[in-house]
């Protein structure tokens, strides 16, 4: 559906602008509809336009997670289902992550036909972490043990649900009023995108908008290829490891080779160990996913969030290996491995462009998952949660505590709605002092989290990853603090495992999770000694980490340093209402 049709450069940015906030759109009305806290809370889905071939247009800048991996659901579409059976009204859906759209089978992804008249413009799509999929509770060696795996099949056609389709999805899943209501959110955000379109078609016509989305894909290609070309040329190669896989000891190794040659990058996975029985593979639509994130994040956060600026990008990941699983690789927790695939990435980077990159973010997705009987031992439920942790340390600045990094850009649950839904009650939720690498930038925090059990029946299952490697520092940093689990039962306290399945509970039990910190940059020696003090009044790090910086207070430094602060910040604020007085 190519065009020669010339626009003004005013128009081609109106118009993408446009594309965009329909893009962002259909996200919030995702969010609003859906039923479960994972989404409607957490926010974890993405939403995209995609042309009639499967390149993005616009994508919702959500999700770092699903950054590209949309895409394949239209091209499995345009496999499964001729182009003259597609007509208005038609919804599909899909989560196998062997057959594209998705990167493991929570993710269930919707796509819906835009059409112009009978033309097929292209497709709107969306993709949304199911809290639940069913499938074993217990440690999974394949992907048949991990849920309900869905080829791309038509949900709605012309209009009209196919209520076969949605009982088959429902009777696989413990809490089948949560799922359809997800479900039905989803068909919702699409519908709420096509109409949004139709509106874009009846101003500008279907012709503009298509000449408009080429603009934009050369315009996005032209972006990005200067932005490589400050790169200099050179193989940049760095490797980290995966602590386990879940079932079998690790570590196992995640290399890359960048190679950049002018304005065109290659990322080579070649020598990545090879897939696993547990569920950290990567199938190449995740693999893409984290290089297009790694590409933005470096070299050019403004490149627009479309196929053009991955032209000039070539992925070699071999096949059977944790960078492109083949069936029946279990993928479920693909994410934390993503994590490590950013760590390689920027390891690789900083040794090109090292004014960029910060050290290793804490590495992980770090979660857990509470199901069992509801409240009164009446229902199911499941809890899902993902929790943040430290980032980097940057050339710059100290990292961020306590965030979703890199390829998890969820929300934490609110204690109160977490609290008014689930048979649990948080007792402590906290920044983890002394777990940020040392520094003259010092690496973020990790958190910590506490859950007490209050309902017979109860069940964990933990996803995380560094446990027993530490994120690295840059420049003379010191790596994060890992993290850890444990579960306190009585007066029994043991750890447990960063991917642990189908563990037991009892009510009074409590649950720790700990995630990990972030790695320094540069020689700590050279951080200001106020702001180790400052730490240290904060409470973010102890009189142990501060003597690590060569730092012991003397008496009243601390109690004087706050009040300064104290006498700065108010001082501050007084100005800023006088000023607001005077100009009133």
């Amino acid at each position: 559906m190519g065009t020669t049709l010339e626009l003004d450069p005013i128009t081609v940015e109106v118009i993408g602008k446009h594309l965009l906030a329909i893009a962002e759109e259909m996200e919030v009305l995702l969010v609003k509809a859906s039923y479960s806290t994972n989404i409607k809370e957490r926010r974890d889905c993405s939403t995209a336009i995609l042309d009639r071939t499967g390149d993005v247009i616009a994508q919702g800048q959500h999700n770092p997670m699903h950054l590209g991996a949309v895409a394949g659901i239209v091209h499995e579409i345009l496999r499964r289902h001729p182009l003259d059976s597609i007509r208005p009204g038609d919804v599909f859906v899909a989560n196998d992550p062997y057959v594209g759209g998705n990167t493991h089978l929570p993710d269930v992804a919707v796509a819906a036909p835009i059409f112009d008249g009978e033309r097929l413009f292209g497709f709107v799509t969306n993709a949304a972490h199911h809290a639940e999929i069913g499938g074993s509770p217990s440690a999974a060696t394949d992907i048949y043990c991990e849920g309900l795996r869905i080829p791309t099949v038509r949900f709605y056609r012309e209009g009209q649900l196919n209520q076969d389709v949605m009982d088959l999805f429902l009777v696989n899943c413990r809490v089948p009023g949560e799922r359809q209501g997800d479900l039905r959110a989803q068909v919702a955000a699409c519908n709420g995108g096509l109409e949004r379109l139709a509106e874009l078609f009846a101003k500008y016509g279907a012709d503009v908008v298509l000449a408009a989305k080429e603009h934009l894909f050369r315009q996005a290609e032209r972006q990005f290829r200067r932005a490589v070309e400050q790169v200099p040329d050179g193989r940049y190669e760095f490797e980290d490891v995966v602590d386990d896989d879940g079932i079998d000891e690790g570590p196992f190794t995640i290399r890359v080779a960048i190679t950049t040659r002018g304005d065109q990058l290659t990322f080579d996975f070649t020598g990545t160990d090879p897939q696993v029985r547990g569920g950290i593979n990567m199938v190449l639509d995740a693999t893409r996913a984290v290089v297009q994130y790694a590409i933005k994040s470096i070299l050019d956060p403004t490149l627009p969030p479309n196929s053009g600026f991955t032209r000039a990008v070539e992925i070699i990941a071999p096949p059977g290996t944790i960078a492109q699983s083949i069936p029946p690789g279990a993928t479920m927790n693909r994410s934390d491995t993503a994590q490590r695939f950013v760590d390689v990435l920027y390891g690789a980077l900083a040794q090109a462009i090292p004014e960029r990159v910060p050290a290793a973010s804490n590495g992980a997705i770090c979660g857990c998952q509470f199901f069992g009987p509801g409240r009164g031992g009446s229902g199911y439920y499941t809890y899902l949660e993902t929790i943040g942790g430290g980032s980097g340390a940057r050339p710059t600045k100290d990292g961020l505590d306590g965030i979703p990094t890199h390829m998890s850009n969820t929300s934490n649950l609110p204690v109160e709605a977490l609290e008014t839904e689930y048979p649990l009650r948080v007792e402590r939720y906290e920044l983890i002092p002394d777990s940020g690498g040392i520094g003259k930038f010092r690496g973020g925090l990790g958190l910590r989290r506490e859950y007490r059990i209050l309902a017979e029946g109860s069940r964990l299952r933990t996803k995380g990853e560094r446990h027993r490697s530490e994120p690295w520092g840059l420049a003379g940093g010191g790596p994060g603090q890992p993290g850890r689990n444990r579960l306190t039962s009585g007066a029994e306290e043991r750890a447990v495992g960063s991917k642990a399945y189908n563990v037991p509970l009892q009510p009074g039990d409590v649950v720790r999770i700990d995630t990990p910190g972030a790695g320094g940059y540069g020689p700590p020696a050279e951080r200001p000694r106020e702001n180790v003090l400052w730490d240290l009044l904060e409470e973010k790090i102890t009189l142990a980490t501060a003597a690590q910086y060569g730092v012991v207070p003397e008496d009243g430094e601390l109690a004087a340093l706050s009040h300064r602060r104290h006498r700065e910040t108010t001082g501050i604020a007084a100005s800023a209402i006088t000023d607001q007085r005077i100009s009133e």
